[in-house]
């Protein structure tokens, strides 16, 4: 049996501290004795600890309340403007970079168009490195205020490598380092991972996810993907794989994937896939308004799509119980603001009774810039879960 870890008082004081900045973010403000009852901490330990980040500008005072025949209480929250964040999305037919604070309000954006069959990583690289600096110009914040870059991709990233090997079939990447190719061209931290991912803790910590201890957060895109999350945290499993839902087979000996299997639910389900049966030619990068016609035209093509994907969620719910499930990616918001109640019902005629009673199945809340949110949310964990008192990045 291995032996457990001893921590030091240094360690005890990093996770004091990281306990308090999350308790004040997701909270909102609270008083000093309010901070003593939600943490357990002692009264002089949240006094030292909120002194400490008064000082640091890390919290700021928001208002008073009154006290039970004592004086007013004084209400403390982080302080949005400490710092700010940047997320990126890269996506099929774009990459698109956004500035926010750390309340998640949007302070800058821009995006840069792909065409669907060209994704040259250096290609890539250069778009996100030149969003970066269009929102810092923009949104009037310099390097030395922004805390990281947080990134969302397609496909699997490995975890655990210095470079964020990528591997994206559709995209033609094989182990490709963007990691790398970010730290030759910025100085500020940068942290990658799959854009399901990202959409999917965005949801959860923002949106219609809240509250949700068992969900599957479904995105529908040009590709589709999910976070599966049990026990209020996102399952990974061994290689950072899991939730690759758009890879499920569907149709035995089905229509050809671009992962170069047949039958994925991706082929049917996800808008290139949809636009290709219903005969829109796919060399166009205005996916969202050639979906969007074919969506409102209806017919057979759009039918078969609700039921492939009414049918992929009813094996989500057979297979993980989840409470609440969650549709977005800008082609899945588009498919379910038409159709969610067709989508429910196929799912009801497909799941086994008692877990799809279970189950509520919702629309995303954050639109589709969920997974550039979400990607500025990689960097926002960091810094609430800081392992030690948090210093801007240096500018270069």
């Amino acid at each position: 049996m291995a032996r457990p870890e001893r921590k030091t008082v240094r360690d005890v004081r990093k996770g004091n501290r990281g306990m308090l900045l999350r308790t004040l973010y997701f909270g909102g403000p609270r008083s000093r004795h309010e901070l003593t009852g939600l943490t357990g901490l002692s009264a002089a330990t949240i006094s030292t600890m909120t002194g400490d980040l008064l000082t640091e500008k890390i919290l700021m005072e928001a208002g008073q309340v009154d006290s039970d025949g004592g004086r007013p209480r004084v209400l403390l929250r982080v302080n949005p403007v400490y710092a700010y964040l940047i997320g990126v999305d890269v996506a099929e037919t774009h990459v698109r970079v956004e500035l926010f604070d750390l309340e998640m309000t949007e302070k800058a954006r821009v995006d840069y168009t792909l065409r669907p069959s060209h994704h040259d990583i250096e290609l890539v690289a250069r778009r996100i490195l030149a969003g970066i600096d269009v929102v810092l110009a923009d949104g009037q914040v310099t390097a030395a205020q922004v805390l990281g870059v947080g990134i969302g991709v397609p496909g699997i990233v490995e975890r655990g490598v210095p470079d964020a090997l990528i591997h994206a079939k559709t995209f033609g990447w094989d182990g490709v380092p963007l990691g790398a190719l970010m730290r030759a061209g910025t100085s500020l931290p940068v942290f990658i991972d799959n854009g399901a991912k990202t959409m999917g803790q965005a949801e959860l910590w923002f949106g219609a996810g809240r509250g949700a201890d068992h969900a599957v957060i479904v995105l529908i895109g040009s590709g589709v993907g999910a976070t599966v999350v049990a026990d209020g945290q996102a399952v990974r499993g061994t290689s950072n794989s899991a939730g690759e839902w758009g890879h499920t087979k569907i149709e035995m000996n089905g229509r050809p994937c671009r992962c170069g299997s047949r039958g994925c639910l991706e082929a049917y389900i996800g808008a290139e896939g949809l636009l290709d049966r219903a005969g829109v030619p796919v060399q166009t990068t205005d996916w969202p308004s050639a979906l969007g016609r074919v969506l409102d035209v209806g017919g057979p093509v759009v039918d078969e799509t609700v039921t492939y994907l009414g049918t992929g969620l009813a094996n989500l719910i057979n297979m993980l119980n989840p409470e609440r499930i969650l549709i977005g990616g800008w082609a899945g918001l588009m498919i379910g603001e038409r159709h969610l109640d067709q989508i429910r019902v196929v799912v009801g005629e497909n799941s086994l009774t008692q877990p799809y009673n279970a189950t509520s199945i919702v629309l995303g809340e954050l639109g589709p810039d969920a997974v550039a949110m979400g990607a500025a949310t990689l960097v926002l964990e960091e810094f609430l879960d800081a392992s030690a008192p948090l210093r801007l990045h240096a500018a270069s």
